[in-house]
């Protein structure tokens, strides 16, 4: 299979999304997969068996993805969309998960309005010019329609191929982006960004909120392409304490929300040592709240309070474990959320790069089978 990565034209043009939009109707897509399992339980509704889904499932720990990936840079594939339809359909057909989540990286919007960018093997995300004052700022825009055009055709071909099956659209919520971007790349301490938020509160309150702009548009161009859920990956928020988050980081994210709103599509929102923080991820706008492993679903439902679905949290080391370990540790989760309202299971963060493919899809089974409603 050949692949054909699309170019993306640069624009000055800047748009901000539109929070307050009447709601529109569902894309055929997303009007085929209302009354899945994945959806139906985004939705606190009755469903036929607990849907599972795994976060990073598209890559990584797959044989077929690093053979179709042979060569290409992680960055040039997310522009091509025959790339991406493949591997986000990968772990669909060796495993049977409820959902496919598309598959893309958090820095590709930013890429594609012209940030310079690269992912470098076992460093990640670098960026040429950190943002460290205002007028780097000018740099940051939401992107053109026809920049994101790579994007909307891989979701297109997905969902001719997925049918009934949801895909999940994929976005990096605005703290975890702007850590990028001021940082230079990753950081252990974010001590850039947390002395720019402590120190030039006006700029970093500014960035987010451009970022906030940039990740709809991503969004939305998923969205209304035919993505039947969204999910925002605040990957780093876990650094910053819950007064912080409300006043400095909140606001943007929930502009994300807003921008999705009209849509109607449920929205997920997860963070990685986020357990202080999980009733502020709910009220930022989220309609499912993602746990990691390290607070029980049970107890996350308390910290939230009424009216979310929860998504999690396996600990992904536990796919190391022998099989009946495994089966015991899925089915504490599966205990864990045995009174909520609505539970997608996952693991509490992405597939380990060197996971057993057999072991995730034990999970799938185990979970199919043990949940099975009459």
């Amino acid at each position: 299979m050949q692949f054909v990565s699309s170019t993306q034209p640069q624009s000055s043009t800047q748009t901000a999304p539109q929070s307050s939009a009447p709601a529109q109707a569902p894309t055929p897509a997303a009007a085929r997969t209302a009354d899945s399992a994945f959806i139906r339980a985004c939705r606190s509704e009755p469903v036929p068996h607990t849907p599972v889904w795994f976060m990073r499932q598209a890559g990584r720990a797959l044989p077929e993805y690093h053979k179709v990936r042979e060569g290409v840079p992680m960055l040039e594939s997310c522009f091509m969309p025959e790339m991406v339809a493949e591997i986000t359909m990968q772990p669909v057909r060796r495993y049977g998960v409820d959902a496919a989540i598309y598959f893309s990286d958090i820095v590709v919007p930013l890429k594609a309005i012209g940030v310079g960018v690269e992912i470098k093997p076992g460093v990640g995300p670098v960026i040429a010019e950190p943002v460290r004052t205002l007028a780097d700022l000018d740099r940051l825009r939401a992107p053109e329609p026809e920049e994101l055009a790579p994007i909307a055709a891989a979701v297109r071909l997905l969902t001719e191929e997925l049918c009934e099956r949801p895909l999940i659209g994929f976005g990096g919520a605005p703290f975890t982006l702007a850590s990028y971007l001021i940082e230079g790349g990753p950081s252990k301490g974010h001590e850039r960004t947390k002395a720019m938020m402590y120190g030039d509160p006006e700029l970093f309150t500014a960035l987010l909120d451009r970022i906030a702009d940039i990740t709809s548009g991503f969004l939305l161009t998923q969205i209304d392409a035919g993505a039947s859920a969204i999910q925002l990956f605040d990957s780093w928020v876990g650094a910053v304490a819950p007064v912080d988050y409300r006043k400095y980081v909140q606001p943007a994210s929930a502009k994300v929300f807003a921008a999705v709103a009209s849509r109607g599509v449920p929205r997920i929102h997860f963070g990685v040592g986020t357990g202080e923080l999980l009733r502020d991820l709910a009220d930022a706008g989220a309609d499912v709240v993602g746990v990691d492993w390290r607070v029980p679903l049970d107890e996350a439902a308390r910290r939230v309070g009424p009216g979310k679905a929860f998504q999690g949290n396996l600990d992904p080391a536990t796919l190391f474990a022998p099989p009946a370990a495994l089966d015991a540790a899925v089915q504490r989760v599966l205990d864990d959320a045995a009174e909520l309202p609505g539970h997608v299971f996952n693991l509490g963060h992405g597939v380990p790069p060197n996971a057993d493919p057999g072991q995730l899809a034990r999970v799938v089974d185990y979970v199919h089978e043990n949940t099975v409603r009459s």
